[in-house]
């Protein structure tokens, strides 16, 4: 079930909350294992094509989490503020919901490690491809398909 933002105040357009969550500087992927333990761990992404694509070992908690139960959530925050007069804070923060699948296709999984380079290393794209090929082998995708975006800024 899909709850409505309570703070509706505080809502971001859409396209503010899709410009956060392309530039954000990391995330939090949230899964859920078998047991119904869940997991949050911050990662690097890209998004690429309506979706959120995050490296990955070839094997580890999160792997095991999403073939488990694909169902996962992601969070970016943004810019921050602590308002300690107002015992507040302002901050931007996207959250989504959606599911995560491990990329099989080869071209696809070049490509979002491609939109990584990009976006943290734009500079040394050469190098980029090169520490692509070398570690093509030992690193996985996780794409996360969207079901919602929400956005929510005190500003």
């Amino acid at each position: 079930m899909q709850r409505e933002l309570r703070r509706k105040d505080r809502a971001l357009e859409s396209a503010q909350t899709r410009e956060l969550l392309e530039s954000g500087e990391y995330g939090v992927l949230a899964t859920c294992g078998a047991h119904g333990q869940p997991y949050g761990v911050p990662v690097n992404y890209a998004v690429m094509d309506d979706a959120i694509y995050i490296h990955s070992a070839v094997a580890g908690h999160k792997l095991e989490n999403i073939r488990a139960n694909p169902r996962v959530s992601f969070s970016v925050v943004g810019r921050t503020e602590l308002l300690p007069e107002e015992f507040g804070t302002r901050y931007e923060s996207v959250v989504a919901t959606g599911h995560a699948q491990i990329v099989q296709d080869p071209v696809l999984r070049r490509a979002a490690l491609r939109a990584l380079v990009a976006k943290y290393a734009a500079e040394h794209v050469k190098a980029g491809e090169a520490y692509i090929d070398a570690l093509f082998d030992k690193v996985s995708v996780i794409r996360v398909s969207l079901d919602r975006i929400t956005g929510k800024a005190r500003r």
